[in-house]
């Protein structure tokens, strides 16, 4: 169903646990055969316990956002037109504002900020006064560093000069906090200090963290020595950066309903989340469906990104009846036979899937065209043919090839160039002369990115790190299995200093 100026819908909030509303303002045509149509949806100020009817629409009026930096704002933007699953039609009544819309949105996610102001209003007016009040002008002094009155983020570097952490009291925006040195007086602080939405997290002497009673929506944690973690209830991201034990153990609010869990490949099946609703994983290499449905069988969003990734029994989602959004990314190893059919999944209102095997693509473009009809917001790109799979299983660069702004040719040039410097290294050995045969390496290796930019100017800020990580991998790589004196024989940090010589872009 496509949405229509003046379509009031409402939906059910999980957070809040009521339905909440939006109106549908303008609408907006593709540019280009391949668009799709956009929708400028309005969220509104109102929430309830049932389905509202029309006279209750007459009454709804735009929600004003004033949580931390917004002003009366309204939460205002462009998404796909095609009405998400779940979305009832109440009412088509006239637009309630009017002027012209900027913004552009992922996707609908009604009740999203309703839930961000009502927890804004919850917190004490005084500590809101100073958050309003604080100015970029005025600098305080903080550990013996002069930082401005509405600083949001700090990092050990201030952390670490404290002498008393109510020094952070002078920084009445402060909202993010990322330490390797966390100890409990930091999470009895954290605590009491309801701005502080997002926390980076590593920690040698706290073993068992308890958050439960602060107001984090995002948690960064290094899980490493860590054997249980207890959540609050307004978290909506746990992020484990390394590999947990298998005995670690979550403890979430409705069992994670609410939660987003982001991890590697490598995730155990972790105690705990029985009821998660959704679940990302990146780097993946190899995974096995089943058991992770059979654990998590109540997501609602999944999300894979290979690396690239194979997996298998890609069927079995199937058995995920209240899955949303589903994300594939540099996934491999399954057939258009294995990917479910659209009545198996009868809630989906997202399927963004990109670098896949061509045959998925072209299934899924033809069995899934009634649900983009219906609302479905589908997008596919950089259908994979198994020979390109075969070429790029190991290319660190296969991820050029379809970007907007780079040519096949030059994608092809660019993992060229990673081949030609493994095999100038792969085979070096200590008796050799390994600073003249890496300097040649990286030279030509160096080269090779001038000449694609040369002609180009395709090489920008993302490709210029992707670039340099390759490199970083490659020597690292060859000084590991150099042994002991890898290190004296290479001299990276003379390579890396050639590298920045030699570079034009």
């Amino acid at each position: 169903m496509q949405a229509k100026v003046g379509d009031i819908y409402s939906v059910f909030s999980p957070q809040l646990q009521q339905y909440v509303a939006c109106q549908v303002t303008h609408l907006q045509q593709p540019t280009n055969p391949k668009g799709k149509a956009l929708a400028a949806i309005l969220q509104l100020d109102w929430a309830g316990d049932h389905l509202p009817d029309k006279t209750e629409a007459s009454r709804m009026q735009p929600l004003r956002c004033s949580y931390y930096f917004l002003k009366e704002s309204f939460d205002h933007g462009y998404v796909p037109a095609g009405v998400p699953p779940g979305h009832v039609l109440i009412a088509n009544l006239p637009p309630l504002v009017d002027h012209e819309v900027s913004a552009y949105k992922f996707g609908w996610d009604v009740g999203d900020s309703l839930v961000r102001q009502r927890s804004w209003e919850k917190i004490d007016p005084v500590r809101r006064a100073q958050f309003k009040a604080a100015s970029g002008a005025r600098n305080v002094i903080v550990g013996g560093q002069t930082l401005r009155e509405n600083t949001t983020r700090i990092n050990d570097s201030i952390l670490q000069s404290l002498t008393d952490l109510s020094e952070l009291d002078r920084l009445p925006c402060l909202m993010t906090l990322e330490t390797s040195q966390g100890t409990p007086e930091l999470m009895a602080y954290i605590r009491q200090h309801p701005f502080i939405n997002e926390l980076h997290w590593q920690s040698a002497v706290v073993s068992e963290i308890d958050v439960g009673t602060t107001h984090l929506s995002r948690f960064i944690l290094h899980p490493q020595g860590v054997s249980r973690v207890r959540l609050n209830p307004d978290l909506s991201l746990l992020s484990l950066t390394a590999t947990p034990s298998s005995d670690f153990r979550v403890e979430a609010h409705q069992e994670g309903r609410n939660l987003c869990l982001q991890g590697s490949q490598d995730l155990p099946l972790l105690q705990g989340l029985d009821r998660l609703g959704a679940l990302s994983l990146t780097g993946v290499k190899a995974i096995d469906l089943a058991p992770l449905v059979e654990r998590f069988p109540c997501l609602t969003e999944l999300r894979l990104w290979g690396n690239p990734g194979v997996v298998s029994q890609m069927q079995s989602i199937a058995a995920l009846p209240q899955l949303q959004m589903l994300t594939l990314s540099d996934i491999f190893g399954f057939a258009a036979a294995d990917f479910p059919r659209p009545e198996q999944l009868p809630n989906l209102s997202s399927l963004w899937m990109t670098s896949i095997p061509s045959d998925v693509v072209s299934y899924v473009r033809t069995a899934y065209k009634q649900a983009t009809a219906l609302g479905l917001d589908l997008s596919l790109s950089k259908a994979r043919k198994p020979e390109w799979l075969a070429e790029n299983l190991h290319n660190p660069f296969r991820d050029w090839d379809g970007r907007e702004h780079i040519s096949a040719t030059h994608a092809r040039k660019a993992a060229l160039a990673y081949k030609n410097l493994r095999a100038a290294t792969q085979n070096i050995t200590s008796s050799m002369d390994v600073a003249a045969l890496l300097s040649a390496a990286v030279t030509a290796y160096t080269e090779a990115f001038n000449l694609i930019d040369r002609r180009s100017k395709a090489i920008e800020t993302v490709e210029r790190e992707e670039i340099y990580t390759v490199l970083f991998d490659v020597l690292n790589s060859l000084e590991q299995k150099l042994g002991g004196q890898g290190a004296s024989f290479m001299d990276q940090p003379r390579l890396y200093q050639l590298f920045d010589q030699l570079r034009e872009f």
